[in-house]
């Protein structure tokens, strides 16, 4: 029996993940369960799942939870940062999945390596903004990194077996969102709506406009990067409308290897939560024939400013990727409540990187530290 840890219990991820547990009760049980203000949906996890512990972001949902749940239901509630510690490194959990949106993933995920749990990593922020720091300290205490992410699992699964030595260069797969055919001098008009509609794939909000802006294939790439210790320069993007091809491995003899598929997260989520096997989900292969093609085409830059910025980012190395993640935060918050329009977005990022001075190889405190200048720097350009 495999005893998880969920950290985005309520997201789509974690919502994918009680699935597959749903599936399979006699492989995985769940051990504790962690949201940020859901309680609503986390009052019916708890009382499906029973967990060991439960938590929150603060002491009023804590309440509100509490007030949910039956006074027989016997699992643990905490709140705040601690709580989210000590439920990412509670005794008996096998693995911890790694779900929280935005950096708020990263302290819980290194306190899990800290405590020796295998690591199902959904929540790229943790390497844009630590991976100097979560990697190496990941090899310190053996502690496998699973990914999660439909494209590094397809990464991590076209390496296996292989020499790492051999690789030439990773290939990323984009969808490209619903604006790849949207004329640049158009895109200035995009409303919430329309951002909020992702032709391919189904996700949260913040995930779905990172996805339009092609910030999301930005942070995918400096995790790639961390994840599997390749320099950014040898990480190409590639826009793929059908999301058949999740991505490939390109090799020294000019061979590449790719790793396809429906455009599901289950599928990536089982492979982590069940390595190195594989399970029945249910998930049938493609319709080659009746996909008749599937194409390929070279991002646009110039349109989708955002890509080009992590790239620089990643360039930049030590704190430019925290702050690149932290003013994409608060700059795609803005956009949700309707402050700015679409195109801030790179503006805002872009304002803020052009305004940070670079701390190369950075301490825990040196990125906590960017991140909060970085919100407080995006924040200011938002409101003047």
């Amino acid at each position: 029996m495999k005893y998880l840890t969920l950290l985005g219990s309520t997201g789509s991820i974690g919502k994918n993940v009680l699935e597959i547990v749903r599936m399979y009760p006699d492989r995985f049980a769940v051990k504790t369960l962690c949201a940020a203000t859901s309680v609503e949906l986390l009052a019916e996890q708890i009382l499906e799942f029973s967990p060991e512990l439960a938590c929150v972001i603060d002491e009023a949902h804590r309440d509100r939870l509490k007030a949910l749940l039956p006074p027989s239901c016997a699992t643990e509630l905490l709140f705040g940062e601690g709580g989210y510690k000590a439920a990412a490194s509670c005794d008996g959990v096998s693995m911890v999945v790694s779900a929280f949106v935005g950096a708020a993933g990263l302290v819980p995920t290194l306190a899990a390596i800290e405590a020796g749990k295998a690591v199902a990593l959904a929540n790229k922020e943790t390497l844009v903004t630590a991976g100097d720091l979560v990697m190496p300290l990941a090899a310190e205490k053996g502690v496998p990194i699973l990914p999660v992410d439909s494209e590094h699992s397809a990464i991590f699964q076209c390496l296996n077996g292989e020499n790492p030595r051999e690789v030439s260069k990773l290939i990323l797969t984009a969808s490209g969102g619903p604006f790849r055919g949207t004329p640049r001098e158009a895109m200035g008009d995009i409303s919430l709506a329309q951002a909020l509609n992702h032709p391919t794939w189904s996700m949260g909000k913040k995930i779905t406009i990172d996805s339009a802006t092609l910030m999301n294939k930005g942070l995918e790439v400096i995790e790639a990067h961390h994840l599997f210790d390749v320099e950014a320069q040898r990480i190409e993007v590639v826009v793929h409308p059908q999301s058949i091809v999740h991505s490939m491995v390109a090799y020294v003899d000019g061979v590449v290897m790719a790793q396809l598929g429906q455009p599901d997260m289950k599928g990536a989520i089982a492979y982590a939560l069940n390595y190195p096997s594989r399970m029945d989900i249910g998930m049938d292969p493609p319709d080659f024939a009746a996909l008749a093609a599937l194409t390929f085409e070279a991002p646009d830059f110039s349109k989708f400013r955002c890509l080009k910025l992590a790239f620089e980012a990643a360039g930049a190395g030590g704190t430019m990727p925290t702050v690149l993640n932290a003013a994409n935060e608060v700059a795609v918050a803005s956009f949700l409540e309707e402050r700015i329009g679409f195109l801030d977005i790179p503006r805002i990022i872009e304002a803020t990187m052009d305004a940070h001075p670079v701390v190369t190889r950075p301490a825990l405190d040196h990125v906590q530290e960017a991140d909060t200048w970085a919100r407080r720097k995006a924040t200011e350009f938002i409101c003047p």
